[in-house]
Order: C-alpha cells, then sequence, then structure tokens
C-alpha cells in the first residue's frame, strides 16, 4: 500500500485556527477533527458543531466526533473531549487529503458533494488566516 496523506504541523494549525475563527464568528463551538482513513490511504478534517438534545432530532448532517484517540485541531470551542466520550454534532463540512496532482485538498459540504479543489489550503477555507508579512528591520 503506498503511504498515508496526512496532514503536516502547519496544516493542522491552520485547520486548528480555522475552527477557531468560526467559534468566534458562529458564537457556537465549533470542532475540528482529524480522521484517518488508513484503508484508503488518507486523512480528511471534519468540522461540526455540537447539537444539543433538541436539536439532534433535527433533519441536519449529523456525525459523530471525538472518541478514544480522537485527534482535533485547535481549541475545540472550549469543550473538554479529553474523557474520549463522542459527541453528536451537525456536520459542517470536510477538508479531505487527495494525491490528484494540482488538487492535494478536497473540501467537502455537508451533502457528501465535493465542492471545491486546490493545491492551496486556504484558499478552500472560510477565513484569510495567513500570518501578516512583518517589515523588514530598518537600522536607524
Amino acid at each position: 500500500m503506498a503511504s498515508m496523506l496526512a496532514f503536516n504541523s502547519d496544516e493542522t494549525n491552520l485547520l486548528g485556527r480555522t475552527a477557531d475563527a468560526l467559534c468566534a464568528y458562529m458564537g457556537k463551538p465549533v470542532i475540528a477533527e482529524i480522521v484517518a482513513e488508513p484503508d484508503e490511504g488518507f486523512e480528511w478534517a471534519l468540522f461540526a458543531i455540537p447539537l444539543s438534545p433538541e436539536e439532534a432530532s433535527k433533519e441536519l448532517a449529523h456525525v459523530q466526533v471525538g472518541g478514544p484517540g480522537a485527534r482535533f485541531a485547535g481549541n475545540c470551542g472550549g469543550l473538554d473531549l479529553s474523557d474520549g466520550q463522542s459527541l453528536d454534532c451537525e456536520f459542517l463540512w470536510a477538508i479531505q487529503l487527495s494525491n490528484i496532482t494540482g488538487n492535494r485538498y478536497i473540501k467537502v459540504d455537508a451533502s457528501g458533494e465535493e465542492t471545491g479543489w486546490s493545491d492551496n489550503l486556504a484558499e478552500l477555507l472560510p477565513f484569510q488566516l495567513s500570518e501578516p508579512q512583518l517589515p523588514d528591520d530598518e537600522d536607524d
């Protein structure tokens, strides 16, 4: 089997910062979980919002987030998910890794449709989260 396509630390950091920005923007906890698909040879990152018991019965795209060994990016909306319990969540969208030349990332919407492809992760994210360019040091 070919090597596993995995998010590197810079990509994971960007995904986590995106989830944190979504928390602030939406006023709700947004969880980013990185999931490995070893049989398929890639990882994907899902973005989801925990559902309250009354929301759980609504017709939303549901996904289970967390569980033993779960790998999160960002601050999980301030939730403590270290107990290994899973949460029923509304699935917002995901980024899947791909080995297609020129399209390392595939964005998948809540209905499971592929909606974007790029070699630049930031192009598929809802916020511009790049670090600002600092001016060169000038001697006095």
